[in-house]
């Protein structure tokens, strides 16, 4: 086997092994949020917290969500989400954030400023799982793709170095 053949292989590999990382870190953490009974009002209230300090210090937030494949297979992918405004009426919550993708698994580890950032509208609601006794789990989805769904945002992984490349 060629020695740049064996190179490509063993990148290959560590994409693939990054994206079962990712994989099981966004159903752990799915997990943990739905046995914690988190609703979208406290989720919304993080949103807040994290929108305030974009403002003020241009925090960035690590973030997993779910993206929809060809045969309705859902893989995470990893990002940063700078929260630029959060929009709140009686029944309905939505954020305004620019989204800095750092892994798919099509692209692999993508570097800040090697892919333009998204500008996104996410709603947060409370969606109710009629196979867990009636249960609500609170959600955050993208209104602007259907294949980004699933959002977490994780409020102990701050990075403030990022704001040039949201333009």
């Amino acid at each position: 086997m060629a020695s740049s053949q064996l190179i490509n292989d063993y990148r290959q590999w560590l994409t693939f092994q990054r994206q079962e990382q990712l994989s099981r870190e966004h159903q752990g953490i799915s997990q943990r949020l739905h046995d914690a009974r988190a609703s979208a009002g406290q989720v919304l209230q993080a949103y807040r917290s994290m929108a305030e300090k974009a403002s003020t210090e241009g925090a960035c937030y690590r973030t997993l969500f779910l993206r929809e494949h060809n045969q309705n297979e859902a893989l995470p992918c990893e990002g940063w989400l700078f929260v630029r405004r959060v929009l709140s009426e009686e029944s309905s919550a939505r954020v305004r954030v620019t989204l800095l993708e750092t892994f798919t698994l099509e692209d692999g580890t993508i570097t800040p400023g090697d892919k333009p950032p998204r500008k996104l509208t996410l709603e947060i609601y409370d969606k109710l799982d009629i196979n867990k006794g009636m249960r609500t789990e609170v959600r955050v989805d993208c209104l602007d793709t259907q294949q980004d769904y699933h959002f977490i945002t994780l409020l102990d992984v701050v990075r403030g170095d990022l704001r040039p490349y949201l333009k």
